[in-house]
């Protein structure tokens, strides 16, 4: 069993996006979570957290685009999202925060 703080370094924050708020009316949340993170590390960092039962986890990962940082040319971090889907009944409000 893992410690509370090692569940907050799987999840970083929770993403606010149209996206995010389509997927919120399938009983889907939206996390950005560690690049090293997998699955089941995922699913039970949300289910002690927030005290909820999850049903899926699906990830993505977002490749850093070339951005120009003070005219130089730089590379944003890669981020990896989570979409994790809820048993019915079960409820995450994003929005107030932890």
């Amino acid at each position: 069993m893992s410690t509370k703080s090692e569940h907050y370094d799987v999840i970083r924050k929770p993403l606010i996006t149209e996206k995010a708020t389509m997927a919120s009316e399938a009983n889907a949340v939206v996390f950005e979570v560690a690049i090293e993170a997998n699955k089941p590390m995922i699913k039970e960092a949300v289910e002690t957290l927030f005290g909820v039962k999850v049903k899926a986890v699906n990830t993505t990962i977002t490749k850093g685009k070339v951005k120009r940082f003070r005219g130089q040319p730089g590379r944003r971090k890669d981020v990896k999202k989570a979409y994790v889907t809820l048993e019915e009944g079960n409820t995450i409000d994003v929005s107030t925060g932890l």
